[in-house]
């Protein structure tokens, strides 16, 4: 890979197997090649036939970009919660007794 080659594409920055390491594990497992050991393992009846619809790769900039414009369409609406929400203190015992007590919210009984 050249100095030149894009760096941010997934499948430039992870590394996989080489073609000469693809081989010998065929050859281990007596496989002339991926397409033979997928006719092999897997049963006519659940193998695909066709070309799966699959978007193409893009970059992590690109797809980060594409997840903007995605959220850019949510609507902010205005909460209701109750008659309004305020800022409170719980006291202490409560805390303590209601709270932090797993009584109050699992199962469990000793």
């Amino acid at each position: 890979m050249s100095k030149t080659d894009s760096y941010d594409r997934f499948i430039n920055r992870h590394i996989g197997i080489s073609e000469t390491e693809l081989q010998d594990m065929l050859k281990v497992i007596g496989a002339s090649s991926l397409d033979q050991l997928i006719y092999e393992t897997v049963p006519d009846g659940i193998r695909m036939n066709r070309e799966l619809n699959v978007p193409e790769a893009m970059t992590e900039f690109e797809y980060l970009q594409e997840l903007q414009r995605t959220a850019s369409m949510n609507k902010v609406f205005r909460p209701y919660i109750g008659l309004g929400y305020y800022g409170t203190i719980t006291p202490s015992v409560i805390l303590r007794n209601i709270f932090q007590n797993p009584g109050w919210y699992t199962q469990y009984t000793p």
